[in-house]
């Protein structure tokens, strides 16, 4: 159990975290309005793999290229480009608000995914959070009623992806360096979305503004992993994670401050609802782990 301090630490690591993004997000957002998608995710991407790189090589992960190379690899990779590409193209039309709160699905989605294509034992308890928090989803998202947006679709499909990404993460040996795998991302996203999309969009140079925000986008993308890392090996996981759901309190300040955007009453309860079965769903699995630990001594 990590002390005082060290969770405090930990905390303050997981709320840079999640600023890092989220100002990541707001940038990409931001000159979505003038450049395609496959360009945005091009040039953002190619910054990220030299900031990626540029640790990667300092940490040591290139050492051994070929362990790149493990299937368990590329398919992260591969499921994180899918994922890009649903989820930025969502954030392009949606209020930023709207679309990280149904970014909070995601832990509810691993559970479900967890128990039914790698056999992991889920109670009643967690399955009844997976389905609340289904609920809070619904919410936002609005399927059959007035201000629903198939963007919002969009947005969950890219969050289906990030499960699967998360789930593959698993399956990637212990030698496989962090950086490595996310420098293998990056790169795997930057050289397919870009060419792939160039044909069917019309790109333009980006004037200075557009080309500084991908450069510190790439930036804060890097800060965000780099801050998670450091907020999970410094805490206590059962204190730290939680924190993690402060991203959708800095998107509601953040659209409220650039694009004036005020969630609507059914954006705030469903994000409410799926930081609530979140957060119990993760504090539930944390103590079915300790019972299972204690059991075995």
């Amino acid at each position: 159990m990590a002390d005082f301090k060290e969770n405090g630490r930990g905390i303050a690591a997981m709320l840079l975290a999640s600023a890092g993004f989220i100002v990541n997000d707001s940038m990409v957002k931001f000159v979505s309005t003038d450049l395609p998608l496959g360009q945005i995710i091009f040039l953002r991407g190619f910054f990220a793999c030299l900031f990626v790189g540029a640790i990667a090589w300092m940490t040591g992960a290139l050492e051994r290229p070929r362990l790149l190379l493990h299937p368990a690899v590329i398919m992260r990779a591969l499921c994180e480009t899918f994922a890009s590409i649903f989820y930025l193209a969502a954030l392009a039309h949606l209020p930023i608000a709207n679309a990280t709160s149904i970014l909070q699905a995601l832990p509810l989605l691993i559970v479900a995914a967890s128990a039914l294509f790698l056999g992991e034992q889920v109670g009643w308890r967690r399955w009844g959070a997976v389905l609340v928090g289904f609920c809070g989803v619904l919410l936002i998202v609005r399927p059959g009623f007035s201000g629903f947006s198939v963007w919002s679709l969009s947005a969950l499909v890219g969050v289906v992806f990030m499960s699967g990404r998360d789930l593959v993460t698993r399956h990637i040996p212990l030698e496989v360096n962090s950086f490595g795998a996310a420098l293998m991302s990056v790169l795997v996203m930057t050289c397919l979305v870009g060419p792939g999309m160039a044909f069917f969009e019309t790109w333009h140079m980006p004037d200075v503004q557009q080309f500084s925000l991908l450069v510190a986008a790439a930036a804060f993308l890097l800060v965000g992993f780099v801050f998670i890392i450091i907020a999970v090996r410094t805490g206590d996981m059962v204190v730290v994670a939680p924190f993690r759901y402060s991203i959708v309190i800095w998107a509601m300040i953040i659209g409220l401050v650039v694009w004036n955007d005020v969630p609507d009453w059914q954006t705030l309860t469903g994000s409410g609802i799926l930081i609530a079965t979140g957060v119990y769903a993760f504090l539930r699995e944390r103590a079915v782990a300790a019972r299972a630990a204690a059991q075995k001594h």
